[in-house]
């Protein structure tokens, strides 16, 4: 058979949230992602398993999802969550029958059954660990996991390499602790890539200075590859349309412009691997083709009308009850929804991807189809979507376009060409326009307050309170999380993350004091330490800038 492959790559990412708020933003967002997405991946894996078909996908975690996913307090959170989700089906169905609600009435039994054999699963066949299921899976050579930033932070925009190699370092080593080997592959957060060149702080502070480009940094920390958006292997259009909208990334463009030269024979499809110029390290680029089957509600898979409806939901307990009917149907014309159709949907819907894959890799000797998604799409956002990976998987096994790891493709067809890349990330725009705006800006002064604050107290790191070091750096990486302006860009959870990006700064900036002082801390400062401790408890062994381990 010819080299031919689909590299599906799941990237699983929920910034921190234990003991966070729990509804409408906070931890029911983690109990979501698990019930409908997590443990039903899981189960499709182990299905394809038993039926001799190794699903041979990647799928990557944040270090900050793993540490929640191991947190006792997740476990009897999601335990309770589950339970309450049964009861809520019980609830609805006494409501559809006082009501007359024949319709709606058979649903609750679906989901009291789909939650119950949830809650099963969790303990008798994962012992209540998503992340060992997932472990499990490529300790016997079915998946391949891919680790990422310790907290997603925003790589191009942080003012030092430092924290970027922080950021690495500890999600490399919160990968060992949890897989027991070291990741091959690097998931760079929201694909978001800069070179390196003579940076200048995007609010013009300070003299430009010289930076490494990302993938330096995750060579010289040991990855073996990482991936990014297809317009950055084509090169030139990272800029987007958005860069005129805030002075800091014109900047930012100007100073990446300086450098940046594409290559004559720009190469103009993503189906092989590159290696990176300078570093040389393998990249693979995003499939828009595919992509746009699965991300797209309007056009894709998710929004055939048959598929149930994420939006509209039965308060309360928010349960939902209504298939998607149309794309562009108002909530109130929706439809019940109806398990009955839909194997015979992901049937063909699983046909025709199998086929586009086929027809984009035709007129090659080999090559590998590498399609990038957020693994909440699956489950969360489109329900049925783990069930459809299934087909996709099972029709591909015998088919002409194979499913393989990053790894497998690397091995298979090893790069033969250097690339230099632009700058960009897989955003609005494919520049850092969702991160760096008029709204967002506040942000980043203050990140790199912070960033500063750890330099000046990097050359005492031996000399240092432990206790207060960890915590201090504990709060820095919640702080650079990309979801606090990715929230409020989007409109998203605005206050919520707000609130959070405040909090952390605020946090970090005290414990920076108290280590500037190096003095005893008073009752009340102690009791204030243990509040960050308690709420802020990620990372066990937390990765200094110096590569040491405390």
């Amino acid at each position: 058979m010819a080299d031919k492959y689909f590299s599906l790559v799941l990237h699983s990412h929920i910034p921190y949230v234990l003991a966070h708020g729990s509804w409408p933003h906070g931890m029911d967002w983690l109990y979501e992602a698990a019930a409908e997405t997590y443990l039903p991946i899981l189960d499709v894996f182990e299905r394809l398993a038993g039926e001799g078909i190794p699903a041979r996908t990647n799928v990557s975690f944040t270090p900050v999802l793993m540490e929640q996913l191991k947190d006792g307090s997740f476990v009897r959170g999601f335990d309770e969550y589950l339970r309450m989700k049964i009861e809520i089906a019980a609830r609805d169905r006494s409501y559809f029958r006082k009501t007359g609600n024949a319709a709606l009435l058979p649903l609750t039994d679906f989901w009291e059954a789909w939650y119950r054999r949830l809650l099963e699963g969790f303990y008798v066949r994962y012992n209540g660990d998503i992340i060992d299921g997932f472990r499990s899976l490529q300790d016997r050579g079915l998946i391949e996991v891919l680790t990422s930033g310790a907290t997603h932070g925003y790589f191009p925009l942080l003012s030092r390499d430092e924290s970027i190699r922080q950021q690495v370092g500890q999600g490399r080593h919160t990968y060992c602790k949890h897989f027991g080997r070291e990741p091959r592959g690097f998931w760079i957060p929201e694909c978001a890539y800069r070179p390196g060149y003579s940076w200048k702080n995007p609010f013009g502070d300070g003299e430009p200075y010289a930076r490494l480009g990302v993938d330096e940094i995750l060579g010289q920390e040991g990855l073996g590859c990482f991936f990014v958006d297809a317009h950055l292997l084509k090169g030139g259009e990272a800029k987007g349309v958005y860069i005129d909208r805030f002075p800091g990334l014109n900047l930012l463009w100007e100073k990446s412009r300086e450098v940046y030269k594409p290559a004559d024979d720009r190469p103009n499809d993503p189906y092989s691997a590159y290696f990176a110029h300078p570093s040389g390290l393998p990249f693979f680029a995003r499939d828009d083709v595919s992509g746009s089957q699965v991300w797209s509600r309007s056009m894709g898979y998710p929004g055939d009308g048959q598929y149930l409806e994420f939006h509209k939901k039965h308060f309360p307990g928010g349960l939902r009850y209504w298939r998607i009917t149309s794309s562009d149907a108002d909530l109130g014309l929706k439809e019940p929804y109806d398990p009955a159709p839909i194997r015979a949907r992901l049937e063909e819907h699983a046909g025709h991807f199998a086929s586009v894959l086929e027809s984009t890799l035709a007129d090659r000797p080999s090559g590998a189809v590498v399609a990038l998604y957020d693994t909440e799409l699956f489950g969360h956002w489109w329900f049925e979507g783990p069930e459809w990976l299934y087909h996709v998987i099972k029709k591909l096994s015998s088919g002409q376009v194979r499913p393989a790891t990053a790894g497998d493709v690397l091995d298979r067809l090893p790069p033969l060409k250097a690339i230099s890349l632009p700058e960009g990330s897989w955003g609005k725009g494919g520049f850092h326009w969702i991160w760096l705006n008029d709204d967002t800006a506040w942000i980043w002064r203050k990140i790199y307050r912070i960033e500063e604050a750890a330099a000046a107290l990097t050359p005492r790191l031996t000399r240092l309170d432990r206790r207060l070091l960890k915590q201090f750096f504990r709060e820095k990486f919640l702080l650079e999380s990309s979801d606090w302006p990715f929230l409020i860009s989007t409109w998203s959870a605005r206050d919520y993350a707000e609130h959070r990006a405040a909090e952390h700064f605020e946090r970090a900036l005290t414990l920076a004091g108290w280590l500037d002082e190096g003095r005893v801390l008073s009752a009340a400062e102690e009791a204030l330490l243990r509040t960050f401790e308690s709420e802020d408890h990620l990372f066990e062994e937390v990765v200094l800038p110096d590569g040491t381990v405390i």
